[in-house]
């Protein structure tokens, strides 16, 4: 699977997040997961199965909820990197509305009210 990345085509409907480059420093690790987060929750039912991606997504939020000190820290200064990006790049609202809102959709952090 990995030796053809880059070689088939993307089928329609599914959600794929723009690369992000090595540059900015983010953490690998961030990025895998908020691709894989990105394909999952946004991916059409004929791409994944409903259940099985809420599921996934489930087990991921639940990973994520065991961050904090310096490692959370970090995502959201990553998160902040890639906001900046985003804004710069002109991505869509909605590309960037997905890194502003990723720790809150994952159980993260709460709303302050």
């Amino acid at each position: 699977m990995i030796d053809d990345f880059g070689e088939s085509e993307v089928p329609e409907g599914a959600a794929v997040f723009p690369l992000i480059p090595p540059e900015l420093g983010v953490h690998p690790l961030l990025l895998a997961v908020l691709h894989a987060a990105v394909f999952l929750s946004g991916s059409d039912d004929e791409v994944v199965h409903p259940d099985a991606a809420e599921e996934a997504l489930q087990y991921v939020a639940e990973y994520l909820q065991r961050l904090d000190g310096e490692p959370l820290n970090r995502v959201r200064e990553d998160l902040a990197c890639m906001i900046a990006f985003a804004k710069e790049e002109k991505w869509p609202k909605q590309l960037t509305r997905v890194l502003q809102g990723f720790l809150k959709d994952f159980g993260v952090e709460k709303d302050d009210a």
